[in-house]
C-alpha cells in the first residue's frame, strides 16, 4: 500500500502504516461477522451493542481521571465500553423474556437509555481539569488518523482473532443460521453457539469504535455482508466476499483519513462500502441489475424471434403448404408477409421489425422479392420453426390430456411456459403424448389455425 501511494506522490509513515493495515483487518472482520449476523438476524443487537458502549467509555474515562491512569488509553476506554456494551444486550435480553416486550422494542429502549447516559457523561468529562473529552468524541464518528501504532495493532490483532474463530466455527454458525432447530435436535449446543457468535459481533463493534464510531459501526457489519449475497447464494462464498469487501472499504476510508484533514474516517469507511455495495447491485453477474436487465431483454428478443417462427409456420399450414413444399427463397411461394405476422401476434412494429432483422442475421428468415413486404424461411429457419411449433402443441396436448384445459384455452399457458424446456421435460412431454406425436413429427393443432390466431 505505501508503494502504491508513494508512486501517486503520497509519502506515509510507519505509523500510517500500520493504522491502514489494522482498518483494513478491521474491515475484513466486519464482512465476515456480519455476513452470519445478517443470517442470524443479528445485526440490530450490534447497533444496540454499540449506542451502549459510549457510557462505558466516559465512566472509564472518568476512573483513569481520578485514579491518576492514563486517560487516553485504548484498552482501558474499550474495557469500560465491552462492560456497559455487554450490561446494554443483558438489559435487552431481560427485557424480552421477562417483561415481554417485542425484541425490537427491547433493544430500542436500551439503546435510547443508555446513549443518553452517555451523552450525559461526556458533559460532565468536559468539567473535568483533564482537557475536556480529550478526543472522546472520536468514538462517536471515528477518526483513524488519531489512533497510534499501537491501538492500531490492537485492532488488527482482535480482528484476525475474530476472523479465526469464525472460521473455525463456520460449520457450526451455519446450523444455528439456517435451521436452529435441526441443529438442536442433532445435540448442538445452540445457546452456547448463539452466545459466541453475538459475542463475535459485540468484539468486531467495540473494536471498531475509534475507527468507525459507534454511530455507523452497524454500517460495518451490514454493507460488505448485503453487497456479498449479490455474488452467490453459498454460505463460504458470501463470507469471503464479504470479508474482501469490508477490507477494501476499511483501507479506502482509511487512506482518505489519513489524507484529508478533518475527514471523519467512519463516515468515508460507510461510504466506501455503500459504493462497493452499489457497485455490486448493478454490476454482480447473477443478481445484479445490469445483468438482470440484459437478461430479460435478451430473453424478450428470443422469444420474440420464436413466435415469428412460429407464426410463419402456423400461417403457411393455414394455407396449405405443409414443410416439405416450402420452396427456396425468392420464389414467393410459401412467403408471409408481415401484416400477416402482426395479425396473428399482438407484436408492436418495431418489436416485429427488430425480431425479423435479428432472425434475417440469423440466416433462419430470408427476404421474398416478388412480394415486396414478405418473408421466407430458410432451410435453417424451417427447420426451427418445426421444432419451435411442435414442443408448443406437445405442451397444449399435455395440457389437455392432463390438465384438463379444452383446446383452445391451452394455447396462452402454452405460449407461455414453453420457452427454455429442458430436455428432460421434453421427454417428458413426448412420453405422455407419445401416441398423438411420433417422434420427431409435428403434431396437428388441437384447435383451428384462425381460432389460434391472435387479435
Amino acid at each position: 500500500m505505501a508503494s502504491v501511494l508513494a508512486q501517486l506522490g503520497v509519502t506515509i509513515g510507519y505509523n500510517t502504516a500500520v493504522v491502514l493495515a489494522g482498518v483494513t483487518l478491521l474491515g475484513v472482520a466486519s464482512g465476515v461477522i456480519g455476513s452470519l449476523a445478517v443470517l442470524r438476524r443479528r445485526t440490530l443487537m450490534g447497533d444496540t451493542l454499540a449506542h451502549a458502549t459510549l457510557p462505558g467509555i466516559a465512566l472509564a474515562f472518568i476512573l483513569a481521571s481520578a485514579l491518576g491512569w492514563e486517560t487516553r488509553s485504548l484498552p482501558l476506554l474499550l474495557a469500560g465500553a465491552a462492560v456497559t456494551g455487554g450490561l446494554g444486550l443483558a438489559a435487552a435480553h431481560w427485557l424480552t423474556r421477562s417483561a415481554r416486550m417485542s425484541e425490537d422494542g427491547a433493544m430500542a429502549a436500551v439503546l435510547g437509555v443508555f446513549f443518553g447516559a452517555g451523552v450525559a457523561l461526556l458533559s460532565y468529562v468536559q468539567t473535568l481539569p483533564t482537557g475536556g473529552q480529550a478526543g472522546l468524541s472520536r468514538f462517536i464518528l471515528g477518526q483513524t488518523a488519531a489512533m497510534s501504532a499501537a491501538d492500531a495493532t490492537t485492532i488488527g490483532v482482535l480482528a484476525v482473532v475474530v476472523t479465526a474463530v469464525a472460521g473455525l466455527l463456520l460449520k457450526e454458525f451455519r446450523l444455528i443460521c439456517f435451521d436452529r432447530g435441526f441443529a438442536a435436535a442433532q445435540g448442538w449446543p445452540v445457546g452456547l453457539l448463539d452466545a459466541v457468535l453475538l459475542a463475535l459481533v459485540g468484539l468486531v463493534t467495540i473494536i471498531g469504535l475509534q475507527a468507525v464510531g459507534l454511530v455507523l459501526v452497524v454500517a460495518m457489519l451490514i454493507t460488505p455482508a448485503a453487497a456479498a449475497r449479490f455474488f452467490s447464494d453459498r454460505l463460504s462464498t458470501t463470507v469471503v466476499a464479504a470479508g474482501v469487501l469490508g477490507g477494501l472499504s476499511g483501507l479506502a476510508g482509511g487512506v482518505v483519513s489519513a489524507l484529508v484533514e478533518r475527514a471523519p474516517a467512519g463516515a468515508v469507511i460507510v461510504l466506501a462500502a455503500t459504493a462497493v455495495f452499489a457497485g455490486a447491485a448493478l454490476l454482480a453477474p447473477r443478481r445484479g441489475l445490469l445483468p438482470v436487465a440484459v437478461r430479460r431483454v435478451r430473453a424478450a428478443l428470443e422469444h420474440d424471434q420464436e413466435h415469428v417462427l412460429r407464426a410463419i409456420y402456423e400461417l403457411t399450414e393455414a394455407d396449405g403448404q405443409t414443410a416439405d413444399r416450402q420452396t427456396a427463397i425468392g420464389s414467393g411461394s410459401g412467403a408471409v408477409a408481415l401484416r400477416r405476422i402482426a395479425q396473428h401476434r399482438p407484436f408492436a412494429p418495431w418489436r416485429l421489425a427488430l425480431a425479423v432483422r435479428l432472425l434475417r442475421l440469423r440466416s433462419l428468415l430470408g427476404r421474398c422479392y416478388v412480394m415486396p413486404g414478405a418473408v421466407l424461411l430458410t432451410p435453417d429457419g424451417l427447420a426451427e420453426a418445426a421444432r419451435l411449433t411442435r414442443l408448443h402443441r406437445l405442451f397444449e396436448r399435455y395440457l389437455i390430456l392432463r390438465g384438463g384445459r379444452d383446446a383452445f384455452s391451452a394455447d396462452d399457458p402454452a405460449d407461455f411456459i414453453e420457452h427454455g424446456l429442458s430436455p428432460a421435460v421434453l421427454a417428458e412431454l413426448e412420453a405422455s403424448v407419445a401416441a398423438d406425436a411420433p417422434a420427431g413429427a409435428v403434431p396437428p393443432s388441437p384447435h383451428r389455425l384462425e381460432q389460434g390466431a391472435r387479435p
